[in-house]
């Protein structure tokens, strides 16, 4: 390969958002971001059980209570997602309830945008939270990179100049290209070019240390997201990798035939992160893995004409790992005090969820990364 291919194929993945090691820092606990892209629909994710409204919102999508486990005595979980049980009994799931930010936007790519930077709905920001986080600490050392990407070349929270991020799909591949790379000839005087080489060299020097572990022994679920989490988990093997990987499920976008898609999906959510476990702890990642999972939005609490849901408002996510406080966070929101436009009120910033994962993975103060203070959740103990 070339050296002009390499670099335009790294340029159109992400990999030149790329700041050059500084003075070296303590290695953070590894945080993998599970993005639901399409905006999970929440209410029939973690079931209100004891609220008439439910089944009056959803006389065709109201899950059945007696088929549901129990988080609580009047919370319930999709059935798909009872692999994860295992992990609430021993205390290592946090579900954090009624997720969301004030004026909400229910555009896909405004709304994502918002997540990605951790703005206020009437603030634009170009870099993600985790680029803004990586931008103010020096590199730690020995690390292939601050963040990468498996199956996408998305950055989202990464993007930015701040944080050295890698987008991907296999190693193997990325290593073969960066060995393929032809040795430079000696640079002219110009800043812009010497620029780039030391860029080339310090993403050779990356690719080396991106060697991800053996294949795990755990069963992924088929499909495109179980070989990005089991990729994850390769590279979580070898703790000189990154201090974030960020894999993605798409499709959640559920306006019709909700029941069997949304069943599916979190299926694979379910499966996925059990055996993203499973082989963390085959590595020995577990004890100081946390695994997040987040979203553009929730669905409105009303079922539509067509099966399903229309773009909402508050939605639960969930956080595993060896450190996390296990329980129910937050508060559900009320089914009797939607808005206007008969959406959930959020009762948890997700601000405060980002503070908490941020303080809780790279022991940074979340203030200056987010613009402001947001109360911890107390899933996570600061690292």
């Amino acid at each position: 390969m070339q050296r002009r291919d390499f670099l335009q194929a790294a340029a159109g993945a992400g990999l030149l958002a790329w700041r050059l090691p500084a003075a070296a820092a303590t290695a953070p606990r590894l945080l993998v971001l599970v993005e639901l892209k399409g905006g999970n629909d929440g209410l029939n994710t973690v079931v209100p059980l004891d609220d008439p409204a439910y089944a009056a919102l959803r006389p065709r999508l109201a899950l059945a209570r007696d088929a549901l486990p129990r988080l609580a005595d009047s919370t319930g979980l999709h059935p798909s997602l009872e692999p994860l049980l295992a992990s609430w009994r021993d205390g290592r799931l946090a579900v954090v309830q009624g997720l969301g930010y004030p004026a909400p936007n229910l555009s896909h790519f405004r709304s994502i945008e918002i997540w990605d930077t951790a703005s206020r709905s009437d603030e634009y920001r170009d870099e993600g939270w985790l680029a803004r986080a990586f931008a103010g600490r020096a590199p730690p050392a020995g690390l292939a990179a601050d963040g990468v990407v498996v199956g996408s070349s998305d950055l989202g929270p990464l993007s930015g100049p701040g944080a050295r991020a890698i987008a991907l799909t296999s190693p193997e591949d990325f290593l073969r290209e960066a060995r393929l790379v032809q040795a430079p000839s000696p640079a002219r005087a110009n800043a812009a070019l010497a620029h780039i080489l030391r860029v080339e060299r310090d993403i050779e020097a990356s690719a080396r240390r991106l060697a991800p572990g053996p294949e795990p022994r755990a069963a992924f679920p088929a499909g495109p997201f179980g070989t990005a989490l089991r990729t994850a988990a390769r590279l979580a093997a070898n703790p000189a990798t990154a201090s974030v990987i960020k894999v993605s499920l798409t499709g959640f976008d559920t306006h019709a035939n909700q029941l069997a898609v949304q069943a599916q999906l979190l299926r694979q959510l379910g499966e996925g992160l059990a055996a993203l476990r499973a082989a963390l702890e085959e590595s020995g990642r577990w004890r100081d893995a946390v695994i997040a999972t987040y979203s553009e939005f929730g669905r409105r609490a009303r079922e539509n004409g067509s099966g399903g849901t229309d773009h909402g408002t508050a939605a639960p996510h969930f956080v595993l790992g060896g450190a996390v406080k296990g329980g129910l966070y937050g508060a559900m929101p009320r089914l009797d005090r939607l808005d206007g436009e008969g959406n959930l009120a959020f009762t948890t910033d997700f601000r405060s969820y980002y503070a908490t994962l941020l303080a809780g993975t790279t022991g940074l103060d979340p203030v200056p990364v987010l613009g402001g203070r947001f109360a911890s959740l107390g899933f996570l103990p600061v690292a």
